[in-house]
């Protein structure tokens, strides 16, 4: 019989070891976008930045679960603007702890994450400790919200949570044909 974790277990393990090392908040912007690694839900390896290369992309990461409070924000008035660059969600869990549970970490986002909405969300293991290191993880709670341009340079970058304002600069940052009309 194959041990299982539980929702709970799962969840107690990323609040305990997600920020396993603290760093302080980075100011980004008009920087390249570290080289990673990372999987979508739908279990295609990808690196970072050059998937996201020929485009302009809005990057939203996350560093513990709580983010995704912000997260959800950031993608509603994304909606409402009618904002249509990609969007693509980046849980990023640092720690050696947690990549040794990264299946069913995975697996828990991917119940409570529409399958049409998986290539959208790319997770970070191996590489976590060294986003977080890029952008600081104080305040872990609030996403990290940027902007890349076609090379993986960042052109936007806000980590004080959501608000009309800074979803108003992330916008004004994108080509006119990715707003709306």
């Amino acid at each position: 019989m194959k041990p299982t974790l539980t929702p709970l277990l799962v969840t107690c393990l990323l609040l305990l070891s997600a920020c396993a090392s603290h760093y302080p908040n980075q100011e980004v912007a008009n920087q390249m976008f570290p080289r990673v690694s990372g999987e979508t839900l739908s279990q295609e390896p990808v690196q970072l930045p050059d998937h996201f290369k020929g485009q302009h992309t809005v990057v939203l990461i996350g560093y513990v679960q709580n983010s995704q409070f912000d997260i959800d924000r950031w993608l509603i008035g994304l909606d409402m603007t009618g904002t249509r660059a990609p969007v693509y969600e980046l849980p990023t869990i640092a720690g050696l702890f947690p990549q040794f549970f990264e299946t069913q970490i995975n697996d828990g986002m991917r119940k409570g994450i529409p399958k049409p909405l998986w290539k959208g969300v790319i997770t970070i293991f191996d590489d976590g400790e060294r986003v977080q290191a890029f952008t600081g993880n104080t305040n872990p709670n609030n996403a990290r919200a940027m902007v890349l341009d076609e090379s993986g340079q960042i052109l936007f970058f806000h980590d004080q949570g959501f608000s009309v304002d800074a979803l108003n600069r992330l916008r004004g940052v994108l080509p006119d044909e990715m707003k709306s009309e």
